[in-house]
């Protein structure tokens, strides 16, 4: 299950308006508000499932964006390591505990270093 929070801006007039639309969709939870910001959570299976709820938040009326703040994807996260881990793809370097993890030099890349 991943969770996601998720900064709706509105003009003044419209704040609270949304926050009763937003309260009352079943594609997020409410959590706060001011004037011009209105803080939500949506929950999914995955990313896609998210991205298709944050769009709907999105499309609707008075809304001029939002945004995803933060995002928790504990599934997928351990999906992905276990998939690294059953390709044999990680460099034996790596995994070497003598090595010193100083002499890595990181310039955005690893995978060009190897």
């Amino acid at each position: 299950m991943n969770i996601s929070s998720i900064v709706v801006r509105v003009l003044p007039k419209y704040c609270e308006s949304t926050v009763e639309m937003l309260k009352s969709c079943e594609v997020c939870d409410y959590f706060m508000h001011d004037e011009t910001k209105i803080i939500v959570t949506i929950e999914g299976e995955d990313v896609s499932e998210e991205i298709g709820k944050l769009k709907k938040i999105q499309k609707m009326d008075h809304v001029i964006s939002a945004d995803m703040m933060y995002s928790y994807s504990e599934d997928e996260l351990e999906k992905e390591k276990d998939k690294i881990e059953k390709s044999g793809d990680i460099n034996e370097w790596l995994n070497d505990t003598n090595q010193n993890a100083g002499l890595i030099s990181y310039a955005g890349d690893l995978k060009k270093k190897f």
